[in-house]
């Protein structure tokens, strides 16, 4: 199947919001402790449209997954408790969330490797990310996209284990 990786606008707002609901559920459902205190919610998907840093993945016209983009701007990455790859200009991916109806097809893997030509396209070569240390799931796919365990960053008061890709 053909998917579009491309920046959310405010008609997805609420798609977006309802798949990041479903990924809530999912991972309490999993035994994660990761998005259970009321984040991500409906303001975060609202400012990530207006920042514009949030994207969508696409299936046709509906909305399969949503992640969001933001070019060197993550301010808990400057104290991480370990050492990044690079120091230089990077992206970082945050919510990555796929519909509850697209599960099971590798859909984050997509997103990812959607990041990764975005990236690219903005001269940029580095990839940094961060999940909670109970997230096997997402923990599986940064090892297989070949993320790098570099230490830990800390978020609402809870330490998330953080990635980088350096990519050619």
């Amino acid at each position: 199947m053909d998917y579009t990786f491309r920046k959310a606008n405010p008609e997805d707002q609420d798609a977006i919001w309802s798949i990041l609901q479903e990924g809530i559920l999912r991972r309490k459902k999993d035994g994660s402790n990761q998005w259970q205190d009321g984040y991500p919610n409906a303001n975060v998907v609202k400012d990530d449209i207006e920042k514009e840093i949030g994207y969508v993945l696409e299936s046709g016209n509906e909305i399969a997954g949503y992640s969001a983009v933001i070019i060197n701007d993550e301010p808990a990455y400057a104290d991480i408790q370990g050492k990044w790859l690079s120091n230089s200009d990077f992206v970082v991916v945050h919510r990555i969330a796929i519909a509850e109806n697209h599960t099971g097809k590798g859909l984050s893997k997509q997103i990812l490797l959607s990041i990764e030509d975005f990236a690219k396209e903005n001269g940029i070569f580095s990839i940094k990310v961060d999940t909670n240390h109970d997230n096997v799931a997402m923990l599986k796919i940064f090892e297989k996209l070949g993320y790098v365990y570099c230490g830990e960053v800390f978020f609402r008061g809870s330490a998330r284990k953080a990635f980088e890709k350096v990519i050619a």
